[in-house]
């Protein structure tokens, strides 16, 4: 969630995020923006990861596998859905404990816009770190058609109100 801080007299900070507290199990939230995925986007990532595969590279490669065209970079795709849920589900997380089930279902090319959404699965107040809580939430990315791309869950250790960094 948005919201403005008021810090000061007539003086106000743009906070992002939620607290433990702002969770609810069954909600989802919608991710925006989305984002259309480039060319340079993908080569970029794929030589930065180190990436050899010429599928993410090379076009005359890519032409004769079954996709006849480059596939961007799935460890791309999961960056990209993970930062579009970052304000709903992290912006106020202590730290990532894990992702689990990470599931690619769909190809992604250059050009596609992605989305993503996350329901939140599970909550419970941290037993070892008062003023804390895990969130774990299911994620998917889906293109402009409404292809689904991709999905995992994704466990963060969240501040309750009162108790995080910003506080």
């Amino acid at each position: 969630m948005q919201g403005h801080d008021q810090i000061g007299p007539q003086r106000y900070r743009e906070s992002f995020g939620r607290y433990y507290e702002d969770f609810v199990v069954g909600d989802i939230y919608e991710h925006r923006p989305g984002r259309t995925i480039t060319e340079s986007d993908n080569t970029w990532f794929t030589l930065i990861t180190m990436n050899t595969h010429p599928l993410h590279f090379d076009k005359e490669y890519a032409s004769k596998s079954e996709f006849k065209r480059p596939l961007v970079n799935s460890c791309l795709t999961l960056s990209m859905v993970v930062g579009m849920s970052v304000s709903d589900i992290s912006q106020k997380a202590i730290g990532n404990l894990g992702w689990n089930d990470i599931r690619l279902t769909a190809p992604v090319f250059v050009g596609d816009t992605i989305y993503a959404e996350s329901e939140v699965l599970a909550k419970r107040e941290s037993a070892s770190r008062p003023g804390q809580g895990l969130v774990t939430v299911r994620t998917i990315g889906k293109k402009g058609d409404g292809t689904q791309f991709i999905s995992f869950e994704r466990t963060a250790l969240i501040a309750k109100r009162g108790h995080g960094i910003e506080d």
